[in-house]
C-alpha cells in the first residue's frame, strides 16, 4: 500500500503545483482568463500541463489504491512507479518546445500513462473477480 499512497501523493503534488504554477504564470503575465492559442505561450502550455494532468492522475491514483487493496505483485508495484514517472514526464514534454509539434516526452508520456492505466484496470479486475 505504500507505495500506492507515495506515488498519488506524487500525482496530487504535481496537480496542484501546476495549478500553482497556472497562477503564478498568469499573474505575471497580466492574463487573468483564457489564453491565447500560440503554441509558444507559456499561458497556454501550462494551462494545457495541468488539463492534462488534471484529466489522467486523478484516476491513475484510484487505480493505484484499488490496485494496492489486492497485495499488489512486485510488477503490479513497478507499473505504479512508471505510471506516476509518465505523468511527470508529459508534463515535461507539454513545457518545453512548442505545442504544436510533438516530441519523445509528450509520447513516451502519454503512452506509459495509457499502458500502466489499461495494466492497473485489468489487474484490478482479476483480483476483483
Amino acid at each position: 500500500m505504500t507505495i500506492a499512497v507515495i506515488c498519488s501523493a506524487l500525482l496530487g503534488l504535481l496537480l496542484m503545483s501546476l495549478g500553482f504554477g497556472v497562477s503564478m504564470v498568469r499573474g505575471r503575465t497580466e492574463k487573468l482568463i483564457g489564453h491565447s492559442t500560440d503554441p509558444e505561450d507559456p499561458v497556454h502550455k501550462i494551462v494545457r500541463a495541468h488539463g492534462n494532468t488534471a484529466e489522467y492522475a486523478p484516476m491513475l491514483a484510484v487505480l493505484m489504491l484499488l490496485a494496492a487493496r489486492f497485495d499488489p505483485g512486485t510488477w503490479v508495484l513497478w507499473v505504479m512507479a512508471i505510471g506516476t514517472a509518465a505523468r511527470f514526464v508529459i508534463v515535461l514534454g507539454l513545457m518545453i518546445g512548442s505545442l504544436e509539434k510533438p516530441n519523445a516526452f509528450r509520447f513516451a508520456g502519454a503512452a506509459l500513462t495509457y499502458v500502466a492505466g489499461i495494466v492497473l484496470s485489468m489487474n484490478i479486475l482479476v483480483n476483483a473477480a
